[in-house]
């Protein structure tokens, strides 16, 4: 049993392990700095969405099957592994224009550039996605 001469190391991690953003933080910031504020909020609604699924999913105990079973939570999560595989993937494989700096002085309104962006259904999809697949939140709802 630990005793309390374990506790500021425990304090330590706990603060360092909530300061450390996680796929979903890293998912909207890069939604918001790549498409704008809209983007960013679609992306906050399917996190958030992806939440209430793991909520509903740890009421009904199904939560605990991830915990107790090693089988289903690396299933979960070699599924979530790869979803985040593919996304990175499509990104750098997309022909976007190059953003080029006097191009942005040259136009004011910087809406008028032709970079391709998904509409805000797509977004919110992955953020459910990126949500659901997470398993550290399921594993978390149980608690």
């Amino acid at each position: 049993m630990f005793g309390i001469e374990k506790y500021i190391g425990f304090i330590v991690a706990a603060i360092l392990l909530n300061l450390t953003p996680g796929t979903d933080s890293m998912y909207i910031i890069t939604r918001s700095i790549s498409q704008g504020r809209k983007a960013g909020f679609y992306s906050v609604l399917g996190v958030t969405s992806g939440t209430l699924v793991h909520t509903l999913l740890a009421s009904l105990g199904l939560s605990v099957l991830l915990a107790k079973s090693p089988t289903a939570f690396m299933l979960v999560k070699y599924i979530g592994a790869s979803y985040l595989c593919y996304l990175g993937f499509k990104m750098i494989t997309s022909k976007k224009e190059p953003l080029i700096a006097n191009s942005l002085q040259e136009d004011k309104n910087c809406a008028s550039l032709s970079l391709k962006s998904l509409n805000g259904w797509q977004i919110y999809k992955q953020g459910v996605l990126t949500n659901v697949f997470n398993p550290k939140v399921a594993y978390s709802a149980k608690r």
